[in-house]
């Protein structure tokens, strides 16, 4: 198994491609392993399993976190479809604040993001019946739950869209957007890193 660097555990995000065993049946994978994980710098002690499922293309869902005393890192992967994901730099104070990194996770690529505490994570759907499982680090608390526009003109994030228009819920539709936006997530002195293709 091989990912991006890792500069410091839990920190910042990663890729992570899991290794696949194949042969004429298949393929095999450990899609999580903690010891291995923690090698990676992804230790965080992952206490639920989410999984959404997406019936049509260009299903956005984002931007999402989770504030203390509930906040949570995540290990996001997609097991049908594929996804455009990204995660955007939230933490007071950071030289990278409000930059971002994505990557296009598929079940065909196998790749996986962890997108640690701090950090504020999305995902578009590339195409139709799209499905996505993810490992978060605390219990979803929604009294602690926050978010950011997904269409913030200063994170100008470029979703691939096209001409089509995006399908949100009606909550993410009222998110805010940065201007204005106080995080309750501090810097924690590693500045955000671009994602390193894993090989």
């Amino acid at each position: 198994m091989t990912d991006s660097t890792t500069p410091d555990a839990l920190t910042i995000p990663r890729l992570v491609r899991p290794k696949r065993f194949g042969d004429e049946r298949g393929w095999f994978s450990e899609v999580y392993q903690a010891r291995r994980y923690a090698e990676l710098g992804v230790s965080a002690d992952f206490v639920q399993d989410n999984h959404s499922y997406s019936r049509d293309a260009h299903v956005l869902r984002g931007l999402h976190f989770q504030r203390a005393p509930h906040a949570q890192a995540k290990l996001v992967r997609c097991l049908r479809g594929a996804i455009w994901d990204v995660v955007v730099d939230i933490r007071r104070g950071s030289p990278t604040y409000a930059r971002w990194v994505a990557a296009e996770l598929s079940a065909a690529n196998g790749l996986q993001i962890f997108a640690p505490v701090g950090f504020a994570h999305g995902f578009l759907t590339l195409g139709a019946d799209t499905e996505v499982e993810y490992k978060t680090s605390d219990f979803y608390a929604p009294d602690c739950e926050g978010g950011l526009s997904w269409h913030d003109p200063d994170l100008a994030l470029p979703w691939p869209l096209g001409a089509a228009q995006p399908i949100l819920s009606p909550k993410d539709l009222e998110l805010p957007k940065l201007a204005g936006f106080v995080s309750p997530f501090d810097y924690d002195g590693v500045p955000l890193a671009d994602l390193a293709a894993p090989g």
